[in-house]
């Protein structure tokens, strides 16, 4: 169901993909409730953080694997790169603006993304990025 032969952009095949990453964004924050309720007082912080960051990856391929797998539209390679790009600056955006509204300073988001002190988020907007490209395309063939 996907794979049109044009590369051509359409901007109506990106409602569906709106809706799909509110789905997701609203998993993510029963997953970051999980993570802080259940998982790290059994854990501890760091290993938490890698827990739901695992959960979540888990999540959102399920997500899209069901979406771009049962849907009638038929996405360009193109299209599916920025689907992909949405859901990530969607995502990035999203974090950011809670951040912010719960007063967490902006280097504590940024701190997130540094893989060097161990942190593993970055995985989840990379996941968000290439799923789309992996279940639409590489899958779909």
């Amino acid at each position: 169901m996907i794979l049109g032969t044009t590369q051509s952009i359409r901007p109506s095949v990106f409602l569906y993909p709106l809706g799909v990453w509110i789905l997701m964004a609203v998993l993510a924050v029963v997953n970051g409730a999980f993570r802080e309720i259940a998982i790290i007082p059994r854990t501890g912080e760091y290993v938490g953080h890698v827990v739901s960051t695992v959960l979540l990856i888990v999540a959102i391929l399920a997500v899209s694997g069901l979406y771009f797998s049962n849907t009638p539209i038929e996405y360009t390679r193109v299209e599916l790169l920025l689907v992909g790009v949405g859901w990530t600056v969607l995502t990035v955006g999203f974090e950011f603006l809670v951040g912010h509204v719960e007063g967490t300073p902006v280097s504590e988001t940024v701190a997130q993304y540094d893989v060097l002190a161990g942190r593993v988020w970055i995985l989840v907007p990379l996941t968000l990025l290439v799923a789309p490209l992996l279940f639409g395309w590489v899958v779909a063939r």
